[in-house]
């Protein structure tokens, strides 16, 4: 491994361990100072699923949870009602697409539910203003606690 990139992610882990370290919030009572630029986590108690980065956090968490988010809004939500409705696979034609799935009663039922979980998740975070800290550090944090809803594919 290149020696100068070996040692930008070996300082990673002091960042996660102030993650970790932080004591949850709700997501529904936030403080009204919170970082711009960070890294977050959100948990239901011990089970941690998702990690996320930012430049905007309050805004970003809103996305994530408000009723009115749309499918490219709150992906995160959007991954759990693919779960909750058997519908994992992502499509790339018009049939299955995101905007197909949301006009589904059902489907739209369970977008609906899982943005409302979400709102009820725990919250930690931990500011990183460099935006290859944050990429590296958001894939460290998913990697090291399993997070189930963080996957990377791409489009």
């Amino acid at each position: 491994m290149d020696a100068a990139f070996k040692q930008f992610v070996e300082t990673l882990h002091p960042s996660f361990e102030r993650l970790m370290l932080m004591i949850p919030l709700n997501m529904a009572a936030l403080p009204s100072k919170l970082p711009e630029k960070c890294i977050y986590l959100l948990s239901e108690g011990e089970n941690h699923l998702y990690v996320g980065r930012t430049r905007r956090l309050r805004q970003r968490l809103r996305q994530h949870s408000v009723e009115g988010a749309q499918h490219n809004q709150a992906v995160f939500a959007f991954k759990i009602a693919r779960e909750i409705t058997g519908r994992r696979a992502a499509a790339y034609s018009s049939k299955g697409s995101r905007l197909a799935l949301s006009a589904e009663p059902a489907f739209a039922e369970a977008f609906t539910q899982a943005k409302a979980r979400v709102r009820n998740m725990d919250l930690r975070f931990v500011e990183e203003t460099d935006p290859t800290r944050q990429a590296l550090l958001e894939i460290y944090a998913s990697v090291v606690l399993r997070t189930k809803y963080n996957d990377f594919d791409t489009h």
